[in-house]
């Protein structure tokens, strides 16, 4: 009897030990970013919105979120299923601190939300993600695709996101391979059409030592929630290095874009079927353990498109408090040519200057400069 009462607790206690253990490999991680700063920008658009050739810009000083890193929080789960599989989801939310509200037009989860599977050979995850194109922005991009005064300025692609898509994304030495399918990257599902909406793309980056090169292609169907059909698309290209050497890193990039079927370029709202080609360079310099220096450079021809070629220079210093808090300043400067309307945070169609009371945008053919300084903490 006695051997039997021992053989039975025996048993529990494994089973209670074998539960714990499984429990420990499940796990779910809160964080996010708080990122707030007071901006300059010259020549923007007056009270009313309105920015009409011929008419003066204003001075406008604001307080803005999400400068560096966009604000956000999140929460990301991994559980080990055995063999080396693993679930995995990620759930994140873009606010803005000065204000309070939801970014990513009000969307609960806005930045990105995904279930899926990984093992030693990739990932594999359906819901709403970040583009390879993001992704090779965030590589490449000497000022990491922030939100104000990056190459996001002069193509709002290289921070896109996509709705209703399956991601892939695999490391097998120095090379990262990423690959996606969106069924409609921007609306729901239209019955009886499979182009609409439709984005694919795909990525390769590999990194050796101080030196890394990739490359990236998409193709994306305009998105109508309620048309039966459209055709029209735009397809972009991309390429783009970088080299360390000591404290320093160098940048270069090129990136080609091309609309189809009636379909326009950021930067061009009234030319259809134009195409771009986007050059940058850019020097970062990491003074002190704490302390580093970003230059960068953009240059971009919108071909036959009568609206100018800009140039924009970003410069930003970062400095470290703390390995979660940091203090930063950054300047812009946006070069316009004829009837160009790039300021130092996007093109006035792609900033909404014609309606918004609150626009950013840029007096047409003026050159603006811009500069913001605030603070940053992670959690």
């Amino acid at each position: 009897m006695k051997f039997k009462l021992l053989a039975i607790a025996a048993t529990s206690a494994a089973a209670s030990l074998a539960a714990s253990s499984a429990y420990a490999q499940s796990s779910v991680t809160l964080y996010g970013v708080a990122d707030a700063g007071v901006e300059y920008l010259s020549k923007a658009a007056a009270s009313n919105g309105g920015v009409q050739p011929g008419t003066k810009g204003q001075s406008l000083f604001a307080l803005q979120s999400g400068n560096q890193s966009g604000s956000r929080w999140g929460l990301r789960g991994i559980e080990d299923l055995g063999g080396g599989l693993k679930g995995i989801f990620t759930l994140e939310s873009g606010f803005n601190v000065d204000d309070g509200k939801m970014g990513q037009s009000g969307r609960l989860f806005g930045r990105a939300a995904y279930v899926g599977l990984q093992n030693q050979w990739g990932r594999l995850t359906l819901g709403r993600h970040t583009t390879p194109g993001f992704d090779f922005g965030l590589a490449f991009d000497p000022m990491t695709i922030s939100s104000r005064y990056s190459i996001t300025s002069q193509d709002p692609w290289f921070a896109s996101r996509a709705d209703n898509s399956a991601k892939y994304m695999g490391t097998f030495g120095g090379l990262t391979v990423s690959a996606l399918y969106s069924l409609n990257n921007n609306n729901q599902e239209v019955p009886g059409n499979f182009t609409n909406g439709r984005e694919y793309s795909f990525s390769a980056i590999y990194a050796a030592g101080p030196f890394s090169v990739g490359a990236v292609y998409d193709q994306t169907n305009r998105s109508q929630a309620t048309a039966l059909s459209t055709n029209k698309l735009t397809r972009h290209a991309a390429i783009a290095g970088t080299y360390a050497f000591g404290q320093a890193k160098v940048f270069a990039g090129y990136r080609y874009a091309h609309a189809y079927n009636g379909d326009v370029l950021v930067g061009t709202p009234s030319h259809a079927n134009g195409s771009s080609n986007l050059a940058w360079a850019g020097l970062g310099y990491q003074v002190t353990p704490a302390l580093s220096l970003t230059g960068a450079a953009y240059y971009q021809n919108l071909r036959n498109a009568n609206a100018g070629n800009p140039w924009q220079f970003v410069a930003l210093a970062d400095y470290s408090l703390s390995k979660r808090t940091d203090v930063y300043a950054s300047m812009s400067y946006a070069l316009n040519h004829g009837k160009s309307t790039l300021g130092v945070n996007g093109f006035n169609d792609q900033l909404g200057s014609a309606t918004s009371s609150n626009s950013e945008g840029v007096q047409p053919g003026a050159n603006q400069f811009g500069a913001v300084i605030g603070v940053r903490h992670k959690f």
